[in-house]
This record gives structure tokens, sequence and C-alpha cells, in this order.
């Protein structure tokens, strides 16, 4: 079992780092695989839907979005994590979370995903919204937890001193852990819903 930490702040080990480190302790603790990849820095430019992916399978831009692909294919679920920019997420990570989704063409119905999100002051409860849209429209449970998944900081260090972030993260990677584990048991005794998507529709008429 795996999950993919995706950092989309800048800094390497910033707020957003730290807020993935605490939910990495946790996850591991429960017997569950962690991956931090840093997207924040790197240069991602946005979709240009030219389709190519459509034909070839991958993104016309090949780049670490490419990289990502197979390992978002094998992974059990995924934490977007992204500081505030005016009052939104970084628009980094929304190019290349935006490219991941649509040009790989994965099947992520029942793998887990969750978002963090970094403020100093406010934005947070935007931004996280924003993020959370990537897991309803492709099949995807969102992990619950005890308050919003956010923290609040200007260093990595003033995250660990709020202490109801630390926690929310904390039970979020607990909840994680919990769902992954519960729809793979699901998966093997049960199985997996069908949930076929047959009808695209235009509201124009």
């Amino acid at each position: 079992m795996k999950v993919l930490l995706i950092n989309g702040s800048p800094k390497a080990k910033g707020c957003i780092h730290t807020a993935l480190e605490i939910a990495a302790k946790e996850l591991n603790a429960q017997g569950i695989e962690t991956e931090e990849i840093h997207v924040g820095n790197k240069d991602i430019r946005g979709c240009i839907a030219c389709l190519s992916c459509r034909k070839n399978g991958k993104c016309v831009f090949d780049d670490l979005v490419n990289e990502t692909a197979p390992k978002l294919a094998a992974a059990d679920g995924i934490v977007i994590g992204s500081p505030v920019y005016y009052g939104g997420p970084n628009g980094t990570v929304m190019s290349f979370m935006q490219r991941l989704f649509y040009s790989a063409g994965i099947d992520c119905r029942m793998k887990v995903g969750a978002s963090v999100v970094s403020c100093r002051r406010g934005g947070n409860s935007a931004t996280f919204e924003m993020l959370n849209q990537f897991f309803g429209i492709n099949g995807m449970p969102t992990v619950p937890s005890t308050y919003w998944n956010d923290v609040h900081g200007y260093s990595a260090e003033d995250v660990y001193a709020d202490v109801e972030g630390v926690e929310t993260i904390q039970n979020m990677a607990k909840n994680m852990a919990f769902l992954i584990k519960s729809i793979r048991d699901g998966r093997e005794n049960i199985g997996q819903p069908e949930t076929p998507h047959k009808n695209f529709f235009n509201f124009i008429r």
C-alpha cells in the first residue's frame, strides 16, 4: 500500500513539506508507504488542449507529469499539498494536477484522496475546496478529518505551533489508512462497484 504526497510549495522544506511529513509519519505507522514528490519549484506549464495524450497515452510535454503518472497508477492514495496564493492554490501544482489527471487516463476509482493547505492567515478554505475537486470527478473517496486539513504559519517551525492543525493532519492520515485498508478488503471480499461513464452531454441544444 502506498500514498503519493504532492508538495506544491516552491519551498522544498517549508510548511507544506512539514504538514506532509506529519501525515507520512502517521501513514507509515499504519503500514502504508509514502513518497513525496516536490512539484512547486518545477517548470511545469499548463494543458494546451492538444489532445495528443488521447493518441499517445501521455502528455506531449515530457516532464514530471509523465514521470508521476505510473506512480499514481500504482498508488492507493494521493495527498495534494499547496500554500495559499491569492486565495487559491499555487499555479504550478494546479497545472501539474490538471495535466496528470487528464493526460494519463488513469483509472483512479477508489483510490483515496486528500488535500493539505498552508496559509499565513486566510484563503485556506477556498484553496482546500479547489484541490478537493480532483477527487469526486475521478471516483475517489475524499478523506475526512476533525477539521479542514490546513495548517497556519510562515515557517516550518510555525506549523508545529498550530497544535490543532497538526492534530487535524494526523487524524486525516489515520482516516486515510483506514479507508485504504477497508477499500482493499472490500474489493477482495465483495468486489468494486461498477460505475460506467457512457454519457457525455453538453448543455447546448
